[in-house]
């Protein structure tokens, strides 16, 4: 089982298009066209009736005292923690690959409607829904795909890990309003297989991505 993007190359930059946020040298960063990458899968295990597509950033500040504030640097040693950029469920496995774009093609304050996803597909909330909860502009339920948006001012650049799983399932045993954790936990016992494809981003114009 592989998988594989023309939007990028395994563990090489993801474009700006494809992210929440591009690097701005005047304010730091600018919203940019959050376009989902095109992703495309081969050599299924036989028996797979559906797909799952989850990306995760692993690389994500465990404590956010230092994210953004200027003069201030979020230290390559700080411990870290997954943030979840993408949970897509029931998607068809023989059908034509993603596009770029089709699935998101621009930041959606509040967040995009979901459940219901392009190809009879679901979607799951984001980690935006969290971290945009105090925000009176932007909170929201977050579905579908919002791209990277790490820290200006972290030392490190981050990671984005797309893991495309087979199920031996048709429908993803979860309901209703859900998160990549409660997939995870809900195909357990149901993945027949899985591939990953990592790209990098940062937003820190010192760092090299």
């Amino acid at each position: 089982m592989k998988l594989t993007s023309e939007s990028f190359r395994d563990l090489g930059p993801i474009p700006g298009r494809c992210a929440f946020a591009e690097p701005d040298a005047a304010s730091h960063v600018r919203l940019s066209s959050n376009r989902n990458p095109q992703l495309a899968w081969t050599d299924l295990p036989a028996g797979t009736h559906s797909l799952v597509l989850i990306c995760r950033d692993p690389d994500a500040p465990s404590r956010t005292d230092d994210v953004n504030v200027e003069g201030r640097v979020v230290a390559a040693t700080l411990p870290r923690c997954d943030f979840y950029h993408w949970v897509l469920v029931e998607l068809a496995p023989f059908g034509e690959p993603i596009r770029e774009g089709e699935f998101s093609g621009a930041v959606t304050p509040r967040g995009k409607p979901g459940p219901g996803a392009p190809r009879g597909a679901r979607h799951g909330v984001n980690d935006y829904t969290k971290w945009f909860a105090g925000d009176k502009d932007m909170a929201g339920d977050y579905y579908g795909y919002d791209g990277p948006c790490p820290p200006w001012n972290d030392a490190i650049q981050h990671h984005y890990v797309f893991t495309l799983y087979a199920l031996d399932v048709k429908e993803c045993p979860v309901s209703g309003r859900f998160t990549a954790k409660e997939v995870l936990d809900a195909i357990e016992g149901h993945v027949l297989d899985n591939a990953q494809l990592t790209g990098v981003y940062s937003l820190n114009l010192a760092v090299k991505a």
